[in-house]
C-alpha cells in the first residue's frame, strides 16, 4: 500500500494506493495508518482532482478504485457513484435502485463503511425524511460538502428549518 498525507480546504487527509486503484481516502481527524508516506503519479492525481473538487472546479473524479468490501456493500457503493453531483438521494431511494427496497438500513451500514468517501459520494444520501444524517468526517463536513455542491437540497433543508425553528 502507497499513502500519501495532504493538507486541504478542509484538513489533512490521506489518500491510500494498491495495486494500481485508490482504495481508500482518510477524512480530516480520522486515523491514518503510521507508514512511510509515498506520492505515486496516482496518488497525485488523486489529491489534485481532489483539490479541484474541494476549490469548486471539479464535479467529478476520474480515478481507478477498488474499495474493499462485502458484495453488498460494493453493489451499494457503486449506485451512490450514480448520484449526479449536487443531487441527493435517501437511503430507501438508494436501497430501491438496487433492487432491495426494504434494505434502508444495510444500505446506511454500507454508507457508514464507505472507504473512500467523497470519491464514492456517500455524503449525497440523506435520512428518509430528507434530512442530514451521519456522517464519517461529521455533519459539518457532509454539510460542507454539499455546498461546495450547490446543492439544491440545502436550500430545501434550510427552508425547513426555518418553519421548524431548528
Amino acid at each position: 500500500m502507497e499513502l500519501i498525507l495532504f493538507n486541504t480546504a478542509l484538513g489533512m487527509m490521506g489518500l491510500a494506493e494498491e495495486d494500481g486503484a485508490v482504495i481508500r481516502l482518510y477524512l480530516p481527524g480520522s486515523p491514518a495508518p503510521r507508514i512511510m508516506t509515498h506520492e505515486t503519479p496516482l496518488l497525485a492525481e488523486g489529491r489534485r482532482q481532489l483539490e479541484e473538487y474541494l476549490s469548486g472546479s471539479r464535479t467529478g473524479f476520474e480515478l481507478p478504485l477498488k474499495p474493499q468490501g462485502t458484495e453488498f456493500q460494493q453493489t451499494v457503493w457503486k449506485a451512490l457513484q450514480t448520484i449526479p453531483y449536487g443531487e441527493v438521494r435517501t437511503y430507501g431511494e438508494i436501497a430501491s435502485l438496487i433492487g432491495r427496497p426494504k434494505a434502508s438500513r444495510a444500505v446506511g451500514m454500507a454508507n457508514h463503511n464507505n472507504p473512500i468517501p467523497i470519491l464514492i459520494p456517500c455524503h449525497r444520501v440523506a435520512g428518509a425524511n430528507k434530512t442530514l444524517t451521519g456522517y464519517g468526517g461529521g455533519l459539518a463536513m457532509k454539510r460542507r460538502l454539499l455546498e461546495i455542491e450547490h446543492a439544491p437540497f440545502l436550500d430545501q433543508l434550510a427552508e425547513e428549518e426555518a418553519v421548524n425553528g431548528n
